[in-house]
């Protein structure tokens, strides 16, 4: 088995679904903390799991089609499974080239990453600018889906424009999570969700907090202890609510999804121009939202009781 085959083989097994996607980031920065994506990587992908089983959970089957909740799931499934099939071969070539000290970054074109990031690995093979890699990583894994998923004529006709989503993307009733074990959550509302310079920004507001001396250890704590099973009890066991468990285990909810990649260009060639992506963040001042984000579920939890009271009358 060559190298790239062998790549394909390790990515193939990792990107089977949210659970394996989850755990093959965060072992990845285990083995290899200097880079720091993979970490974000993996917090992400936990949000997006339980984002996924709020599907089949107790409170939207009330109040949302089945046909959206299904288009909704196969979004975020989607997304998650191209930023996994571009990044984990950077990775994995990475960690190869550190492994024999020389560099294997020309074989990134095999796997259809873009000249843009071909760039960012040559780079950091020469500096070691943790940051900049950072910064250049969430650049390209929000470009790698804006095409295919966020700017899709099918995505956005039933999900990005449907009703039940705007109004959550108006409302901020959207976040990525940082709980800890201690029961606390830090993190940021998710708004403007389609455009890429807002998520982008989300990004790196979110690698300055995952990050920051003051609350790194508690959220890799969580991560070492959590085990990942897509449902928002993983976290809300800490906080203290005693609660049951409203959202499902994601593997009992959701079958394995077969992925095809169609289209293969690179987003980079048309833009060239990235300077402003990784111009620095305004510090963010409001992430502990332990108490913001439950009232947030709380208020949303009552209207759709509200709602389905009344439509049962």
């Amino acid at each position: 088995m060559n190298l790239i085959s062998y790549i394909n083989w390790i990515v193939a097994k990792g990107n089977v679904d949210n659970i394996s996607r989850t755990q093959y980031y965060y072992r990845y920065y285990v083995r290899n903390p200097e880079i720091e994506w993979s970490f974000l990587a993996s917090i992400v992908s936990r949000n997006a799991g339980w984002n996924m089983t709020d599907l089949k959970g107790i409170y939207l089957p009330q109040v949302l089609p089945k046909s959206l909740r299904e288009q909704m799931f196969h979004t975020y499934e989607r997304a998650n499974w191209l930023i996994f099939l571009d990044a984990f071969p950077q990775l994995m070539l990475h960690e190869l080239s550190k492994r024999y000290n020389t560099s294997f970054f020309h074989l990134l074109k095999h796997f259809h990453v873009s000249e843009f990031m071909q760039k960012e690995w040559r780079t950091f093979w020469e500096t070691k600018d943790r940051k900049r890699l950072m910064a250049a990583l969430i650049i390209n894994e929000q470009n790698v889906i804006q095409r295919p998923v966020i700017s899709h004529p099918y995505y956005k006709r039933k999900v990005f424009h449907s009703f039940p989503f705007l109004v959550q993307d108006w409302l901020h009733y959207s976040s990525v999570l940082f709980p800890t074990i201690a029961g606390k959550l830090y993190g940021f509302s998710v708004h403007d969700f389609t455009d890429v310079d807002e998520r982008i920004r989300l990004g790196k507001k979110l690698a300055w907090l995952l990050f920051h001396p003051d609350y790194y250890h508690d959220f890799k704590q969580f991560s070492e202890r959590t085990e990942h099973t897509g449902s928002r009890q993983d976290y809300e066991q800490y906080i203290g609510m005693g609660k049951r468990r409203d959202t499902p285990f994601l593997r009992m909810a959701f079958p394995i999804i077969q992925h095809h990649r169609g289209d293969f260009s690179d987003w980079y060639k048309p833009i060239k121009r990235t300077e402003k992506w990784f111009k620095p963040i305004r510090t963010p001042k409001k992430y502990q939202i332990t108490n913001w984000y439950l009232n947030k579920q709380n208020h949303l939890h009552n209207a759709i009781s509200i709602l389905t009271t009344k439509n049962a009358w």
